[in-house]
């Protein structure tokens, strides 16, 4: 079950339930509104890296998962995306080794977007990240 909270104008905002559906889920909603927005080039990217947040709520959370796109501005030349969970501990980046199956998701998000980062929210956390527009 997806609850869809605003999807008009310059922000997205959807909330997912702490289930492994909600991962799939939310690469696919992600995909839709960046085509309604016309920025289709940071379709993959968005999705991968909303896919690695989500994953790590569903690991570490219980609860609902918030999505949240802002469409860039004049003013910003970026894409933000949040991803938020109940969890109040912000997430750990760690150096995984070549066979761990875990653990690179934080440095995928790190290595893939222009900034990225978290912040303390009324219920736990939110983890973001800007996405350079290309071209």
């Amino acid at each position: 079950m997806i609850c869809v909270i605003h999807t008009e104008g310059d922000v997205a905002e959807w909330t997912f339930p702490a289930d492994p559906g909600a991962v799939r889920t939310a690469r696919t909603v992600v995909r839709a509104q960046l085509r309604v927005w016309g920025l289709d080039p940071l379709c993959d990217v968005t999705a991968l890296l909303v896919s690695e947040l989500v994953t790590n709520a569903l690991r570490h959370a219980t609860g609902p998962i918030g999505v949240r796109l802002v469409r860039p501005s004049k003013r910003h030349d970026a894409l933000l995306v949040e991803v938020s969970d109940p969890l109040p501990d912000p997430p750990r980046e760690r150096a995984a080794r070549p066979d761990d199956e875990t653990g690179r998701g934080l440095q995928l998000v790190a290595n893939s977007s222009r900034r990225w980062g978290t912040r303390p929210g009324e219920k736990g956390k939110t983890v973001w990240f800007e996405l350079a527009l290309p071209g």
